[in-house]
């Protein structure tokens, strides 16, 4: 099973940041950190990344993201408006340029019809503070998830939001 190199694109990443001068922080949930691990791996990551929010569970999307309970009752933490909030957010309380924000279902429990295990949401925050968000549906086991999540997410941001080529 090819599993594509994190590393790699946290340097691309890094690079294009430092060049342009720019920041990122994230919120994540159902990654546990792993986006914000991946980043500062590389060497000299403290010129670039702020803050990662790890806001696995509602209260702590409530005290640390501010979210607004109503909304999480309402549309469930694994939604389109979640990451959007999350997203902005992240930004807004890190002072960074950017942010990724990332929550859904990794498994191997906690799926329904409507949300199926591997339904994961994006956010992501702009330096003009446009928020963009999708989701996508993975497949394979907690690990397999999860990693496609990471992977995703970095490759959305650098493609779309740092080199501007759009897929």
């Amino acid at each position: 099973m090819f599993l594509p190199n994190l590393q790699l694109i946290s340097k691309q990443i890094g690079n294009k940041l430092k060049k342009q001068k720019a920041t990122i922080s994230c919120a994540e949930s159902c990654t546990g950190g792993w986006i914000s691990k991946v980043l500062t791996d590389s060497n000299g990551s403290s010129n670039w990344f702020e803050f990662g929010f790890i806001t696995y569970s509602n209260q702590a999307k409530e005290k640390l993201l501010g979210i607004n309970s109503s909304l999480l009752k309402k549309f469930g933490a694994v939604s389109k408006i979640i990451v959007h909030e999350m997203a902005l957010a992240a930004k807004h309380k890190s002072g960074s340029s950017y942010s990724i924000a990332v929550s859904g279902i990794a498994g191997p429990d906690g799926g329904s019809i409507n949300k199926p295990v591997g339904t994961v949401w994006f956010g992501f925050a702009t330096t003009d503070n446009k928020i963009f968000t999708l989701n996508q549906q993975f497949k394979g086991n907690r690990d397999r998830i999860r990693h496609q999540s990471v992977y995703f997410a970095l490759q959305i941001f650098y493609k779309n939001f740092l080199t501007n080529q759009l897929d």
